[in-house]
């Protein structure tokens, strides 16, 4: 039999997994058979920080002599695999608590439970590496697993001619009856198939099947259905090596398993590391984009827009932009419409640079010019222009399912943008705003708090003037226009910098002349001073020296 001996991150780098087969330690990755959950809430499953199963939940124990405090009952407790320093206190060799097996020992089970849970527990705090300790040989686990499925018969006869593939997939193909079994037996039932799955010598046969059969109802939990499915996933995902391409596999299975649920927050966190997975697995370009179209389908369906957004951006980056044909395929181009819709209907998304260059998008012009021409519109044009395209191709809009109201909103704020970036002195009257975004007198002020708050624009309102004051604006698009303006507006500045050193020279040209005819000045009336003293003395000093003091003078 397999019992798990400690559980820690296999995610994470540097941890290795130390597994000991009949007594022996040997470096080749195996799978741990998990004691089930106990009874009461279940934590939910959390992908931040590790893809391995969470850890048993801890009940408050009242006391720890009588065993009340971990379970309710015997009959909620958890199946047990027993080691074989239990089995020296009286067991008999062969038998095992598992759900497996059929025989009844006269032993005290909550102790032995009490015991086993203490020990996991200090394995967890110790934050010791998984250790797996796996006790039979694999005719032994199979002929076992098969007894549970009930297909020993089958099973044995390839077993007895050392056909363990056939026997392998006999026990494949019977898996899909784990989703009904009881749910505290469904965690070890699982890990020990996932056991013998990985000791083939080609996984990747039977790895599909395990995954699409989790992916499927749980009918035996249907509460818990969903963490108990994750739990096994994750743990294919972290018992195959860090390099192995098929984590590859087994990950979008876990991102189809997360969109089926809309689950999409759990997966979150742990998207940073996709690149970093590409290099590591070897990834080629159809399958990373395979991926990416899947994170942002979940994305997309959990409410995440921008994160969807983000990576079918990616997934359309992956396409050669040397190989024309690839660039103008019909995914490509799918996907280009996809993201080119997803862009102009998002309220907050005003740059569409970073879709625009893109040679799948640019390609549009040719296999859909009329999304090309409204990209255009939205990029670098003004209400104006949409109200003419909107004329041009009458009823397009509600025929394509878009939402002119969002989108017309949309135009005025980028119109206001590029009205404040294209005014020289930095004031718009009302009147021009009015005129541009065709609206009533009385709502410029409301579109110029929403342009402000959209980040467009930075400014503030002055309503004695009737003027919007920019502070700061945003270019929609910074070409050879936008180049010349940059350059008008830095002859300005040069020339008021200009002045203003004319000005400052002429100040301290003032400040030197009048300190050179103060110092002229002083030096005057020194000069005068010593002339007056040697004519008033009469040619000399003559004064007397005084006598000194006596005490008579008292």
């Amino acid at each position: 039999m397999a019992t798990i001996a400690g559980q820690g991150n296999s995610a994470s780098p540097g941890v290795e997994q130390v597994i000991a087969t009949e007594g022996k330690a040997t470096n080749k990755p195996k799978p741990p058979v998990r004691l089930s959950l106990p009874p009461g809430p279940r934590i939910p499953y959390d992908f931040y920080d590790a893809w391995s199963p969470p850890a048993i939940p801890k009940s408050p124990s009242n006391d720890s002599g009588n065993g009340n405090g971990r379970f309710n009952n015997l009959r909620d407790s958890p199946p047990l695999v027993l080691e074989r320093k239990e089995r020296d206190r009286g067991i008999p060799s062969g038998s095992s608590l598992t759900p497996f097996s059929k025989a009844k020992q006269e032993i005290d089970v909550e102790e032995v439970i009490r015991e086993v849970i203490d020990r996991l527990e200090a394995l967890v705090k110790m934050a010791s590496p998984q250790l797996i300790f796996v006790d039979g040989t694999f005719a032994d686990l199979a002929q076992e697993m098969a007894g549970y499925l009930h297909v020993d018969e089958e099973v044995k006869k390839h077993l007895s001619q050392e056909q363990n593939e056939e026997a392998l997939q006999l026990l494949v193909q019977a898996s899909q009856s784990l989703n009904g079994v009881p749910e505290k037996e469904f965690t070890g039932a699982y890990n020990l198939l996932i056991h013998l799955v990985l000791q083939s010598n080609d996984p990747k046969k039977y790895l599909p099947t395990v995954c699409v059969n989790l992916q499927k109802p749980i009918t035996s939990s249907p509460t818990h259905g969903f963490t108990l499915a994750a739990n096994a996933l994750s743990t294919i995902f972290n018992l195959l090596p860090q390099n192995n391409p098929l984590r590859f596999n087994v990950l979008l299975q876990i991102t189809r398993f997360i969109r089926q649920h809309g689950q999409f927050e759990l997966l979150k966190p742990r998207l940073h590391n996709l690149e970093g997975w590409f290099k590591v697995w070897e990834t080629n370009e159809d399958d990373q984009r395979r991926l990416y179209v899947e994170v942002s389908d979940a994305a997309a369906d959990a409410g995440y827009e921008e994160e969807s957004y983000h990576y079918l951006i990616k997934a359309l980056g992956t396409f050669d932009r040397d190989e024309q044909e690839e660039v103008t395929s019909e995914e490509a181009q799918k996907l280009s419409l996809k993201a080119l819709r997803l862009a102009i209907s998002h309220p907050t998304r005003f740059d569409f640079q970073d879709l625009r260059v893109l040679p799948s998008v640019q390609a549009l012009s040719d296999s859909h010019p009329v999304y090309s021409q409204l990209l255009d519109i939205f990029t670098e044009q003004d209400l104006e222009d949409y109200n003419d395209f909107k004329d041009e191709h009458q009823g397009w809009i509600e025929k394509e399912n878009l939402d002119n109201d969002k989108l017309q909103r949309k135009m005025r704020l980028l119109t206001f943008a590029s009205l404040a970036a294209s005014t020289p002195n930095r004031e718009i009257p009302y009147a021009n705003i009015v005129k541009a975004l065709q609206v009533p007198l009385e709502e410029v002020e409301l579109w110029s708090i929403d342009v402000v708050r959209a980040k467009l624009v930075e400014g503030r309102l002055s309503q004695q003037q009737k003027v919007f004051l920019v502070h700061r604006t945003t270019y929609r698009v910074f070409g050879e226009k936008q180049w010349r303006e940059l350059a008008t507006r830095v002859g300005q500045y040069k020339s008021t910098v200009d002045q203003l050193l004319q000005v400052l020279r002429k100040a301290q040209s003032d400040v030197d002349s009048q300190r050179e005819r103060e110092q002229l000045e002083l030096e005057r009336k020194l000069a005068n001073a010593n002339i007056g003293g040697h004519q008033g003395g009469g040619g000399g000093d003559r004064r007397q020296p005084r006598k000194p003091r006596t005490d008579e003078d008292d």
